[in-house]
């Protein structure tokens, strides 16, 4: 599969040149070492794409010209990850496994017993995922968002076909929980020092199941990825 990159302002005539000379221009050149005549992607994270052609390659710059432009529609399901806020470098970690398994949205949590912030880091968490989109060469960057409270989820809840609490005390298989033709689906992550008992009961009670996700206990930041996983395959997506 060819490479991915974003711009802004993405040309979509064929047989035109474009200027390409924003970072992911730069990571090209520098990083990549494309030179005249390599094929790649460009994208404006919405969907659109154009299969391009480098013509001219400078130090920080290239031209490059449009071959082929096209539309990916999204898929027939939407997926929201509502994490609980990691510690540390993992808040990164959990976006770009939530982007590479096709979440559409991330809503990052203050979970009760969530360790660490990301109040002030939202832009940077939407960058992580728009270079998590180019690594997974998807065409629709998702959105993060936050961060979010307890009542935020529960209306996420209440907007869901479909809402799944991971939790080790849950009785139920997510293939006994999955049913197909589901369009939304929310799939709640917990902390590190798990969920309480009062948020399990809480989402519980708005309709969320509860489902177990194998014997083996994740980290929260590895949980979004292995969950997603799980219900694309159980909706036939994957």
């Amino acid at each position: 599969m060819l490479t991915l990159f974003f711009v802004e302002d993405l040309p979509t005539t064929p047989g035109t040149t474009y200027e390409f000379n924003n970072e992911d221009a730069l990571h090209a050149i520098r990083v990549l070492r494309i030179q005249s005549g390599d094929l790649f992607n460009l994208s404006d994270g919405k969907g659109t794409w154009s299969h391009v052609e480098a013509k001219e390659v400078h130090k920080k710059h290239m031209t490059v010209e449009v071959l082929a432009t096209g539309y990916q529609d999204p898929l027939d399901t939407h997926f929201t990850v509502i994490q609980a806020i990691p510690k540390g470098d993992r808040i990164k970690e959990s976006i770009e496994m939530c982007t590479e398994g096709g979440a559409d949205r991330i809503v990052m949590w203050k979970a009760t017993r969530s360790i660490g912030k990301s109040d002030d880091k939202m832009e940077k968490l939407q960058t992580t995922a728009r270079e998590a989109s180019k690594q997974s060469r998807r065409f629709r960057i998702p959105e993060v968002i936050g961060v979010a409270a307890t009542n935020a989820v529960i209306d996420q809840i209440a907007q869901a076909d479909l809402a799944i609490v991971f939790h080790e005390s849950a009785t139920m298989k997510v293939s006994q929980i999955v049913t197909p033709g589901c369009k939304k689906v929310a799939i709640i992550i917990g902390p590190e020092g798990g969920l309480t008992d009062e948020e399990i009961d809480t989402f519980a009670a708005a309709g969320a199941k509860v489902a177990l996700m194998g014997r083996p206990v994740l980290r929260s930041a590895h949980a979004g990825l292995a969950a997603l996983s799980a219900v694309n395959t159980a909706l036939s997506v994957w």
